[in-house]
């Protein structure tokens, strides 16, 4: 299994929809209801430090959908 971090994942994410990180931080705002910006949402991107939460609200936002597939060899 790759590790991919969460970084790349937003980066691929937000390039596949067309939109910028500091867009992205006004629609997490919208979303939450919470002044978010795209300095905070660069420096936990950097440090590796974003909550998983965080990533799946983003995933949601950009109308990506998640799913965990078992891999039977692997067992």
């Amino acid at each position: 299994m790759k590790n991919i971090k969460a970084k790349e994942q937003i980066k691929a994410m937000t390039a596949l929809k067309g939109i910028t990180l500091t867009k992205l931080a006004e629609l997490i705002s919208k979303k939450t209801k919470e002044n978010y910006s795209v300095s905070s949402l660069s420096q936990k991107l950097g440090r590796g430090t974003i909550p998983y939460n965080e990533v799946m609200m983003i995933a949601d936002i950009l109308g990506f959908k998640v799913s965990y597939n078992l891999d039977e060899k692997e067992i």
